[in-house]
């Protein structure tokens, strides 16, 4: 296996579970034998607010801490970061490196500026469309699901962490209770509890989410060449 290492850059509203996202990915390349650090960056801690998150994954010991300037990847969580300038990081691309990929949660392709297109153009941005907000509704029946929908399609797109070990993740963020969370964010798990009467139901909608984008990115030929999803195996609580 080659070795890969990538700076990640999530952008979104609150209410979407961003930073959720990125406990999920950060643990999930860690229970697979990774190294990864995090650092979520939010200002009110309220529905619609641009929240950001910085999640650092590599096969090798990660040193650094602290906001992300140069991402290989974007995650745009919601197509407002770049029609309404919801984001601390404007233009939404800034600092993106030559070949990085720009991820957006949305069906349809967004109208950019002439500007902006051309800036990424210049340093050949990778852009690829999932509509993770849709496919959360048709698989687990709620958008709640959408930053699951967001984690499966990242890991494809990277090769890691593999779809076992990002539903490790996911079992131990909403059984284990291993990760601390912000009291936004526990208001929202207390939300998606509500919506699953049982948990074994709700891990069950949030794997299902995530391996159908996994699928989606590998259809659309955008995966990484170790991504490969397994025979879905039982969920237990």
């Amino acid at each position: 296996m080659s070795f890969k290492r990538y700076n990640v850059r999530m952008a979104g509203i609150g209410g979407q579970g961003v930073v959720t996202a990125s406990h999920i990915l950060s643990n999930g390349v860690v229970i697979s034998g990774g190294h990864s650090s995090l650092v979520p960056f939010f200002g009110s801690e309220k529905r619609n607010a641009p929240v950001e998150s910085y999640v650092r994954i590599s096969q090798e010991v990660i040193y650094e801490i602290g906001e992300i300037i140069y991402p290989n990847i974007i995650m745009i969580f919601h197509a407002s970061v770049i029609t309404l300038g919801k984001s601390y990081t404007m233009p939404f691309y800034t600092g993106l490196k030559e070949g990085g990929v720009i991820l957006i949660n949305s069906k349809t392709p967004i109208n950019f500026s002439a500007d902006e297109q051309r800036e990424m153009d210049a340093i050949n941005a990778k852009v690829y469309y999932v509509p993770c907000t849709e496919m959360a509704n048709e698989v687990a029946k709620t958008e709640l699901a959408t930053n699951m929908a967001m984690c499966g399609a990242i890991a494809a797109v990277l090769g890691m962490p593999d779809v076992k070990s990002l539903g490790a993740s996911v079992k131990d963020r909403f059984i284990g209770k291993g990760i601390v969370t912000s009291g936004g964010t526990a208001a929202l798990d207390s939300a998606i509890e509500k919506k699953f009467a049982k948990k074994a139901k709700l891990l069950e909608a949030n794997m299902k989410t995530l391996r159908a984008t996994y699928q989606y990115v590998i259809d659309q030929g955008w995966a990484h060449k170790d991504a490969v999803l397994p025979e879905e195996e039982a969920v237990t609580v």
